[in-house]
C-alpha cells in the first residue's frame, strides 16, 4: 500500500481532522455510496483524519473506505463504554483506531463530534445532521456539502441564506468528492481564512 504524508496543522502541529456528517440510517440511497467511497478515499489521500460520529449508515461507509485505504478515523460515541455503544446505540466500531465515549447521548455528542473537527463535510442527513450544521455554522467552521444527494444537504445553502448571522462560518459546495475535499484544504490553508479557535484567529 502506498504510504501517504500525514497532513498537518502549521499551528497545532496535529493531523487535520475531517468531520463526515450524515444520516445514521441502515438504509439510504443506493446510489451514495459510491460516493461515500470515494469521499473516505480522497480524505486518506489528502493525509487527513476522519471523525464520525461513530454510528452506522452513511459516515460508516466513508469510513470503510478510508480504512481500507489506510487511513485512520476518530469516532466520537454517544455512550459510556463499548459495552453500550454496541448493545444500546448497536454502532460500529471495528474500523476505528480511537473512540471516545462521551456518555452524552445522541445529541449531546454532536457538540464534541464538531469541535473535534476542523471543519466538516456533510452527506445526505436528517434532523441530526441538521443539528450538527447548525453548531458548526454556529462555531464558524468551514462546512462542505456534497450537492445533489438528499436531505438537509440539499437546502443548506439556502438554511445559510436564510440565518443571517455573520459567524465566520463558510459553506463550499461540490458534486465531486475529491474536488470538494481539495476546495476545502486549499481554503483551510488559505493566508486569508481564519481557523475558528486558533490563537491567531
Amino acid at each position: 500500500m502506498k504510504k501517504i504524508e500525514t497532513l498537518r496543522d502549521p499551528l497545532s502541529g496535529s493531523q487535520i481532522r475531517l468531520g463526515v456528517m450524515g444520516t445514521s440510517a441502515d438504509t439510504f440511497d443506493d446510489r451514495l455510496r459510491p460516493l461515500c467511497h470515494a469521499l473516505g478515499r480522497a480524505i486518506v489521500e489528502s493525509g487527513c483524519c476522519i471523525v464520525t460520529g461513530a454510528c452506522p449508515g452513511i459516515p460508516h461507509e466513508v469510513v470503510l473506505a478510508a480504512h481500507a485505504a489506510g487511513g485512520r478515523a476518530i469516532g466520537i460515541s454517544p455512550a459510556t463504554n463499548l459495552k453500550e455503544h454496541v448493545e444500546r446505540y448497536d454502532s460500529p466500531y471495528h474500523e476505528y483506531e480511537t473512540m471516545i465515549f462521551t456518555g452524552l447521548g445522541l445529541m449531546g455528542r454532536e457538540v464534541i463530534n464538531i469541535r473535534s473537527s476542523d471543519m466538516i463535510i456533510i452527506i445526505g442527513g436528517r434532523s441530526g445532521t441538521l443539528g450538527e450544521f447548525a453548531i458548526a455554522y454556529d462555531e464558524g467552521k468551514l462546512i462542505g456539502v456534497l450537492d445533489h444527494t438528499g436531505g438537509i444537504a440539499d437546502v443548506i445553502p439556502e438554511i445559510a441564506r436564510r440565518i443571517g448571522k455573520a459567524t465566520g462560518a463558510e459553506v463550499i459546495r461540490a458534486t465531486d468528492a475529491q474536488a470538494l475535499v481539495k476546495a476545502m484544504l486549499d481554503r483551510y490553508f488559505s493566508p486569508d481564512y481564519q481557523c475558528p479557535g486558533n490563537p491567531s484567529a
